[in-house]
């Protein structure tokens, strides 16, 4: 049986979308339209959004998620161990506190960009999704958005630098850090890394949550996604 599955998926790369449609009907759980291909998988991403991007928007939606919340730069890491060394703990607590914050600032732009992309889906896009890897989703997500969503970031996170006071804060820290004797001076561009680690946290979250459903029966919490993610199921 599995070999046939391959055999059909291999042939697909080569088929139009009527074509394709008449394979898939004959796969077990089949006789869906391509437009309930579709809308399973646009589902399942709106669940991926709702679920999990909307939870980083939220106070230490970052700061205390061990998957996403960002740490500082390799080279930030080195005034971090310095700063606490000279009894400054509770400085650097704060300003990599403060970095997630802007991020957690940041994640409320991504709901109206995905929600777009994931109307534009097309039938192709979702047949490859769905007999793509477990994370099929997540990146046509990625190849779709990163460049809107960076661009939409990059302000806010620059904006909420000064609002809650970071660029006074890391200012501080880097000014004590480079007046410690025998050190390197640094000034990293902390907006452009902090939008890069949001970018990051939100794609991995959104992973997560299509993971859960393409993997775990449970997660498919609607008959459509039930009836389109078992097509997915016979090619395992």
């Amino acid at each position: 049986m599995i070999k046939k599955i391959f055999a059909v998926l291999f042939i697909v790369q080569f088929m139009s979308c009527a074509e394709l449609n008449q394979v898939i009907n004959q796969l077990p759980n089949g006789g869906l339209t391509n437009d309930q291909i579709a809308g399973g998988l646009r589902e399942a991403l709106d669940n991926g959004i709702k679920n999990q991007v909307n939870t980083l928007a939220l106070k230490d939606g970052f700061y205390k998620n061990e998957l996403v919340k960002i740490v500082l730069p390799q080279e930030l890491q080195k005034v971090d161990k310095a700063l606490r060394s000279i009894g400054l703990s509770s400085l650097a607590d704060e300003g990599l506190k403060v970095l997630n914050r802007a991020a957690e600032d940041a994640v409320g732009e991504a709901i109206p960009v995905f929600a777009n992309a994931i109307k534009n889906m097309s039938f192709n896009d979702a047949k490859n999704i769905l007999l793509g890897d477990n994370n099929a989703a997540t990146l046509y997500l990625q190849g779709q958005t990163s460049t809107d969503l960076y661009q939409k970031f990059h302000p806010i996170i620059n904006n909420s630098f000064q609002k809650v006071g970071a660029d006074e804060i890391w200012e501080n820290l880097i000014n004590r850090y480079n007046k410690i004797p025998f050190t390197k001076s640094v000034n990293p561009d902390l907006t452009s890394y902090v939008t890069d680690e949001a970018l990051k946290g939100v794609y991995k979250m959104v992973a997560v949550e299509e993971k859960d459903i393409r993997t775990k029966i449970g997660k498919r919490t609607s008959d459509l996604l039930r009836k389109v993610f078992a097509l997915q199921d016979t090619k395992k």
